[in-house]
């Protein structure tokens, strides 16, 4: 029976200081993910409904996320020695709806395979 990268996260990325970004990447992928889906429900009610507190709430949150989303895709992205095109991929993805989920799955699978984005 063989264990996961979950069972034993030891095993799953070799380079030094790689396992600890990518695993500050992955709480902030997804926190931004449900922070933009957070902003777009208070968009909704905001143009919808005519209340704008929502959006007084949750858009500065989700800013100041988004930017510690990209302070922690870049961290991860030079310790593993992404592309400049991989890179600018993933840090497009906290903007937009649902896709910083997909992209982080991915970018888990492939850094722990040790490829490059």
């Amino acid at each position: 029976m063989s264990m996961t990268d979950e069972e034993n996260p030891a095993q799953a990325v070799g380079a030094k200081g790689v396992r600890g970004a990518l695993a500050r990447y992955r709480v902030l992928a997804y926190v931004v993910g449900v922070g933009l889906l957070a902003l777009v429900a208070a968009m909704v009610a905001k143009y919808a409904f005519d209340n704008t507190t929502p959006v007084a709430i949750v858009g500065p949150a989700h800013g100041f996320l988004y930017a510690v989303y990209l302070l922690a895709a870049f961290d991860l992205a030079l310790k593993a020695r992404w592309s400049v095109k991989g890179t600018l991929l993933v840090l497009v993805a906290g903007m937009i709806p649902f896709v910083s989920f997909v992209v982080e799955r991915r970018v888990t699978h492939r850094t722990r395979a040790g490829q490059k984005l």
